[in-house]
């Protein structure tokens, strides 16, 4: 079992994110608005998770995003930063669970839970590469 005792309910991490045009989601398909894309917000939350925990993972270990509960609740226009923060509420096994949220410089746009789970790289990596073999 891979030892999680340095991460913690209370860590914290960020992500920032300026919003450009690349960002918007007319531009990764989700919308024709010209506003932050949900699938970008949810980038950022993601990014501020692995910066609360990705540096006290054992050697040879990452984590994977495996379920996000957020609501994007707010339009964030281009020019506008983004901050994402990302608080671990509990550690279950190899699963950890965040309160995540995303702020523009005006206010709150999203926010929600998300949970990561720890792997081998090694061993994940093997795995998809017998799913690659089976696949061709």
């Amino acid at each position: 079992m891979v030892d999680l005792t340095r991460i913690a309910a209370g860590l914290t991490g960020t992500a920032h994110l300026l919003v450009g045009p690349e960002h918007t989601a007319p531009f990764v398909g989700s919308g024709r608005i010209a506003v932050l894309a949900t699938p970008v917000m949810i980038n950022v939350i993601e990014a501020a998770a692995l910066n609360a925990v990705e540096h006290l993972l054992p050697a040879g270990h990452q984590s994977l995003g495996i379920h996000l509960d957020v609501g994007h609740v707010a339009a964030t226009p281009v020019g506008l930063r983004v901050t994402a923060t990302a608080e671990v509420l509990r550690v279950e096994g190899r699963t950890i669970t965040f309160r995540v949220e995303a702020r523009d410089e005006i206010e709150l746009i999203g926010g929600g839970s998300h949970q990561r789970v720890v792997v081998s790289v090694a061993r994940f990596d093997e795995r998809v590469q017998r799913k690659v073999r089976a696949e061709g």
